[in-house]
């Protein structure tokens, strides 16, 4: 079975993995705010995250070097995640999904401010496209501008806020460490963001299965990705993420008579454009022939 072949079917379960954790995130907010899905999320990837740093032994790799930085990471993905939790309980996931395409463009310029990286001209050129995009997704007008969409907006931004931050990071730690304080701290920041006001909603028989899936589901997908992007170059992995679109499209269609917005498809695949220019000559400025 060749690498790529394998880095396929990693992607397989990554797809899988996030459109789950979007249905079960819509099923949850009819009785939980976002910051209590984000508390269980975190109790759950606290109690896998240990287990399997106790079975493997790699709990002797979690150290607090860098605990300032680990802190600012994770402030960054506990906001993120919780507009994006916010975004799929208010407007059709296959827009939540095209917003959160938006992510890599957003490392371009944050990246410039804290790596120290260059601005180039392609880099330049996919973030205009990414703009473009977002124009043709969101279509903002006053009218159209919504919660939802800005929250669907805003994820994108953290999320590449956590990006560039985990990118310094593995600088010096390991993914043991990393997950250890990614599941520890927000657990920390949900129970004090959901109980602020000493009322947290508590799971039932019916919801139970869904925050299971929310905990693991979000663990599962970025170990998919992962290993995936381990195996095969960004340039293979990144076409085949963006299934995650239709695919979610189509969830949403089927379980909530969503309709299919073709100028969602269009400003997508203009985002998705101007994420894989830059992909591409990335990684032909780094393996030239």
């Amino acid at each position: 079975m060749s690498p790529t072949f394998r880095a396929a079917l990693w992607m397989i379960g990554s797809i899988g993995s996030f459109s789950t954790m979007a249905v079960a995130g819509r099923e949850l907010s009819a009785r939980f705010d976002t910051f209590e899905v984000m508390l269980y999320r975190s109790v759950i990837g606290v109690i896998i995250v240990l287990s399997l740093a106790g079975a493997t032994g790699a709990w002797r790799q979690i150290n607090t070097r860098n605990f300032g930085l680990q802190l600012l990471r994770n402030l960054a993905h506990f906001t993120g995640q919780n507009l994006w939790f916010l975004a799929v309980s208010l407007i059709p996931l296959a827009q939540v999904f095209a917003l959160e395409f938006t992510s890599p463009l957003w490392v371009i310029v944050l990246s410039i401010f804290l790596l120290g990286e260059r601005l180039t001209a392609t880099r330049a050129l996919a973030g205009v496209m990414g703009f473009i995009g977002i124009l043709i997704v969101a279509r903002p007008d006053i009218g159209n501008l919504n919660t939802g969409i800005l929250a669907a907006a805003g994820c994108a931004v953290f999320f590449a806020l956590t990006n560039v931050l985990t990118k310094r990071l593995t600088r010096t730690q390991g993914i043991t460490t990393i997950l250890f304080y990614l599941t520890t701290l927000q657990l920390l920041f949900g129970l004090i963001a959901a109980g602020y006001d000493g009322d947290i909603a508590s799971p039932t028989a019916e919801t139970m299965p869904f925050l299971l899936l929310v905990g693991a589901c979000g663990l599962l997908a970025h170990y998919c990705l992962t290993n995936a992007l381990s195996l095969a170059p960004a340039t293979v992995v990144v076409p085949i993420d963006f299934v995650r679109l239709p695919a979610i499209a189509v969830v949403g269609m089927l379980l909530y008579a969503e309709a299919l917005d073709v100028w969602v498809f269009v400003g997508a695949a203009i985002i998705f454009a101007g994420n894989y220019l830059n992909i591409w000559f990335e990684t032909r400025k780094a393996h030239p022939r």
